[in-house]
């Protein structure tokens, strides 16, 4: 059940233009009727009350030829057949195979509307990577036990260990990554902290300290410590629920991180307590952990700093990940989060991103089954990222294994980033999401991007009940590790 505080409200696009898959044109023939705005029932045509003319057609609202069998359909309504549709040619240049550009539209749709889309034409529940979760289907059986949406719960616990610090729970199974002020802008992270208080969920602060504007959000922010230690203080530390160590990313593991210096101007260099203009580097590794016995002193140094804290402990996804996640749990950490190599921005070098981490897919199994024949699962929370994209990708992963997802990319789809992979160009994106350039970070307020976060998060869990609703549960725990109720479409009979 979603908490009280979530509201949902149209929260539309900031650009007059966006990128549709579709083409109505108007001709010359119109005779700014208004038939077709009040025909049509999904916003494409406008004529404004006082206005003598129609509006330009709003593309991305449009359904395209699936509406051409409808009988509200502009085309055929239009008294003087002014109207044409047709594809959008630019269209094939948005996304890519795992972020398919019908993918990318519906996460808009969702961020508008706080709904998936109710369009055919769309798939957007899996990509065309070929692989992974794009394979996977899940089986869903012909007479589950009948269960209301309002009995299904998406809550989940943080803390297994039982161990007398705080039972952190949160209202569904996601939460926001890890991006550092500095390779985003302070508007993208105070509106993923503001939604994940709304959600009763967590965002991250990443490597770049904590900024003072987000300390109303204090419960729903995770500090991470990294190995660039920027902003990282007694107080950050003492100030949160949950700390987080990142030994390394899914998306560049063994490479560290790497701001460029235009993108460290002069609050970014205050809150790093570095030199404005200079390049910062996060070295790979933790030169103080080499073994399981140093990883335990970092996590006793947390624990007693922070006598209520959780430590969360981020690695990649390495052959070895088992046996990572093992000796995490014997170091005393309390969620195990694994970073798989589909993930990271534009920041994350492709030849990174593409051939070293294990992919998530794998990597949830192993170690959910190995932590599982070590006896210490129950004790331990698995948290998943690194190519989750969708609410389906969401209730895969826990099918594999994983009790819970971290999400970086869908959030910034969702404030409308493109994945034209600048994110590390000159001033940053061009959007405004991942800048640190004051103009830049400007061209959108928080509270239109904390509703939009707010619609995506609400669609996902919409989703998500409905897989559960037609598997017949009441929990989203009852689907940890079900892999059986999965299938892979080439091997499937």
């Amino acid at each position: 059940m979603k908490p009280s505080t979530v509201k949902i409200k149209e929260t539309p696009s900031r650009f007059k233009h966006n990128v549709p898959k579709y083409k109505v044109t108007r001709s010359d023939a119109c005779i700014n009727c208004g038939t077709c705005a009040n025909t049509c029932p999904f916003g494409v045509h406008e004529r404004l009350e006082g206005h003598n003319r129609v509006k330009p057609p709003i593309d991305y609202k449009c359904i395209g030829f699936e509406c051409l069998e409808r009988n509200f359909c502009c085309i055929a309504k239009c008294p003087r057949k002014a109207l044409t549709l047709t594809y959008n040619p630019m269209y094939e240049t948005l996304g890519d195979y795992r972020w398919t550009a019908d993918m990318i539209t519906a996460t808009w749709i969702m961020a508008e509307t706080g709904y998936p889309p109710d369009r055919k034409d769309l798939e957007y529940n899996v990509g065309n990577s070929g692989g992974g979760f794009d394979k996977l289907r899940f089986k869903f059986p012909d007479n589950p036990p009948e269960v209301q949406r309002d009995e299904i719960s998406t809550a989940i616990e943080l803390n297994r260990r039982n161990d007398g610090r705080a039972n952190v729970v949160i209202s569904t199974p996601v939460y926001g990554g890890g991006m550092s002020f500095g390779s985003v802008s302070l508007p993208t992270m105070v509106s993923k902290a503001r939604n994940a208080s709304i959600w009763n969920t967590f965002t991250c602060t990443g490597e770049g300290g904590y900024p003072e504007i987000l300390h109303p959000y204090d419960n729903h922010v995770i500090t991470q410590v990294a190995t660039g230690l920027f902003g990282v203080r007694e107080e950050t530390i003492q100030r949160v629920r949950i700390v987080e160590f990142k030994y390394a990313q899914g998306a560049k593991p063994g490479l560290g991180g790497h701001l460029l210096g235009e993108k460290n101007t002069a609050s970014v260099a205050r809150m790093r307590e570095a030199v404005q203009g200079t390049s910062l580097f996060s070295p790979f590794p933790f030169h103080s952990v080499y073994s399981i016995e140093d990883h335990k002193k970092h996590i006793d140094w947390i624990k007693e700093m922070n006598p209520n804290a959780l430590v969360s402990v981020k690695v990649s996804t390495p052959n070895d990940v088992d046996m990572v996640a093992v000796g995490s749990f014997y170091a005393g950490a309390h969620i195990i989060h694994i970073d798989g190599g589909y993930g990271g921005t534009g920041a994350a070098p492709d030849i990174a991103k593409k051939n070293i981490a294990m992919p998530i897919e794998y990597a949830i199994s192993k170690v959910h089954n190995f932590l599982v024949a070590e006896g210490a699962r129950d004790a331990m929370t698995l948290i998943a990222s690194g190519g989750i994209r969708t609410a389906h990708d969401l209730a895969k992963a826990i099918c594999l294994g994983a009790d819970g997802a971290v999400i970086g990319t869908a959030e910034m789809v969702s404030l409308e980033c493109v994945r034209c992979g600048n994110c590390e160009s000159g001033r940053g994106c061009a959007r405004g999401i991942a800048s640190t350039d004051s103009e830049l970070a400007d061209l959108f307020n928080e509270e239109w991007a904390t509703q939009r976060l707010t619609n995506m998060y609400h669609a996902w869990n919409f989703q998500l009940v409905d897989i559960l609703q037609k598997f017949g549960m009441k929990s989203v725990k009852e689907l940890v590790g079900r892999t059986d109720l999965l299938e892979h479409v080439d091997y499937s009979k």
